[in-house]
C-alpha cells in the first residue's frame, strides 16, 4: 500500500547533551507538523527517552553502540591495551553502522521517497549523509554546539592535490549549491578514508560524495543545494563569522520540555514550571527528595559531572571523592554532587557512605549525603533552572550539556 505521510528521521548519537537537544526537536516537530511520521535513532543507552517521546508520538528506535567508548578499558600493557580498544572500536563502528543502515532501510521500506522525507542528523551520526543519498531523502544538520571538530592543516592541500576536478567543482559552485566552504565548515570527515569505504563497500555509492559512482568524476550535471545546518544557540552569544556557509542559520537556544529534566515522577508532577513567567510556579520536590530540598536551602555549591564519568575521564573516583572531602575542610561551604549516571563514582560514594554512617535506612535509593551531611551526592536529575539560583557557585565541566531552564 502507497504511504501518505511522509517521515521525518532524526538520527542522534553521542551523549546526552549530543542527543537530547535533537529528541526535544523531534517531539516539537511532531506535535507542529502533525501529517509527518516522526522517528528518532538513538543509542539505547538514552532509553529513558522512550516515554517522553511515546507522549508526542514519536517512534524511538535503538541501536545497540555506546554513547562514548572510552580508550581506558583495560589494565593491560599499555601497546595491547591500544591495540584491543582499536579492535573494538572497528566491530563497533561496524556493527553501529550495520544497524543504522538496517533501520533506515526498514523506515523507508516501501522503496519510494516522498518529496517531503527528511533525515536529520547531528555531527556524530555522519552515517545519515550517506544513508539519505542512497535513499534519496534530503538531509539537514542540527547540533547545539558549533562543530565541534575541524580538517587537518593539510586537507585542502592534500584535497587539491588528489581530487583536482571535485576540489574545482567545489571552489566555482554557484551561489546556493553545494560549495567548498560546507566542506571546510563540517562535511570535510566524509571525503576521508573512513567513510569512502563504507560507502563504496556497503551502501553501493561513490566514495567521494558528488561523485559519480561509475567514473569518479563530479556530478556536474547534478549540483545539489548546500545543505541547511541549524545551531541551536544564540547569535548574542558565539558570531556568525562570514566565512560559514549561506545556509547555517542560528536558531537561539533549544530548550528541554521541563518534564524530561526530572527523573522523578512525583518531583515533576510536584514541581510546576510556568513558561510564560519562566520560573516555577510551585517549588517544592517531592516528600521523598525533601533531604534535597532542605539542603539546598543552605545554599550550596553545584558540582556537576555530567557525562565525564561514562566518558572515561573520571579515572579514580574515590580521589575525587577525597579531594572534595579536603575542600570541604578548607571551607564552611556544603556542596551539592550530581554523578551523572556514573556508576563507579556512585559504588564508591555508597562504599564511603556505608563506612561512616550508622543510620543508612533513612537514605533515598538516589540521595546519599556523606562528611556530616556537608556533601549531598544526588544520583538523579533535576532541572538546573530549579537548583543553580539557589546555590552559591556551579561548577561545571563545560561539555556539550544539553540545555536547561
Amino acid at each position: 500500500m502507497e504511504r501518505r505521510k511522509p517521515k521525518a528521521v532524526f538520527m542522534a548519537f553521542g551523549t546526552k547533551g549530543d542527543v537530547y537537544p535533537l529528541a526535544a526537536i523531534a517531539a516539537a516537530f511532531a506535535c507542529d507538523q502533525k501529517q509527518y511520521n516522526v522517528i528518532l535513532i538513538t543509542h539505547s543507552a538514552h532509553k529513558s527517552l522512550s516515554p517522553h517521546l511515546s507522549e508526542k508520538h514519536v517512534e524511538y528506535c535503538a541501536v545497540s553502540s555506546p554513547p562514548v567508548l572510552s580508550a581506558d578499558q583495560n589494565n593491560d600493557i599499555e601497546g595491547q591495551a591500544e591495540s584491543s580498544f582499536l579492535l573494538q572500536k572497528k566491530k563497533i563502528t561496524g556493527d553501529h553502522r550495520r544497524e543504522c543502515y538496517s533501520l533506515i532501510e526498514r523506515i523507508f521500506d516501501d522503496g519510494l521517497s516522498l518529496d517531503g522525507d527528511l533525515i536529520v542528523i547531528n555531527f556524530f551520526a555522519l552515517e545519515g549523509w550517506s544513508l539519505a543519498e542512497c535513499f534519496s531523502i534530503r538531509c539537514i544538520v542540527a547540533a547545539p554546539y558549533v562543530v565541534p571538530y575541524s580538517a587537518p592543516a593539510s586537507f585542502e592541500r592534500q584535497f587539491q592535490r588528489e581530487l583536482p576536478l571535485l576540489y574545482r567543482y567545489l571552489t566555482e559552485a554557484p551561489s546556493g549549491k553545494v560549495c567548498w566552504k560546507d566542506v571546510t565548515h563540517w562535511m570535510w570527515p566524509l571525503f576521508t578514508e573512513n567513510w569512502g569505504s563504507w560507502r563504496n563497500d556497503n551502501l553501493h555509492l561513490s566514495p567521494c560524495p558528488f561523485t559519480d559512482p561509475v567514473t569518479g568524476i563530479p556530478t556536474w550535471y547534478d549540483r545539489p543545494q548546500s545543505p541547511l545546518v541549524m545551531y541551536g544557540f544564540s547569535k548574542e552569544v558565539v558570531e556568525c563569522p562570514a566565512y560559514w556557509p549561506s545556509r547555517v542559520r542560528v536558531c537561539g537556544f533549544w530548550y528541554l520540555p521541563t518534564e524530561w529534566q526530572f527523573t522523578c515522577m512525583q518531583c515533576r508532577e510536584t514541581s510546576v514550571y510556568d513558561s510564560s513567567e519562566h520560573r516555577y510556579a510551585k517549588d517544592n520536590l517531592c516528600p521523598r527528595h525533601l533531604e534535597l530540598q532542605n539542603f539546598v536551602k543552605a545554599t550550596p555549591i553545584f558540582i556537576g559531572l555530567s557525562a565525564i564519568g561514562s566518558m572515561g575521564f573520571l579515572k579514580d573516583p574515590h580521589s575525587f571523592i577525597c579531594v572534595l572531602q579536603e575542600v570541604l575542610s578548607t571551607t564552611n561551604y556544603r556542596f551539592i554532587l550530581f554523578t551523572g549516571g556514573c556508576e563507579p563514582l556512585e559504588s564508591v560514594i555508597h562504599t564511603i557512605a556505608a563506612e561512616t554512617t550508622l543510620d543508612q535506612n533513612n537514605w533515598s535509593e538516589d540521595c546519599v549525603p556523606l562528611y556530616n551531611g556537608r556533601l549531598f551526592c544526588f544520583f538523579g536529575s533535576i532541572p538546573y533552572g530549579w537548583l543553580f539560583p539557589k546555590c552559591a557557585a556551579v561548577i561545571h565541566h563545560g561539555g556539550r550539556q544539553a540545555h536547561h531552564r
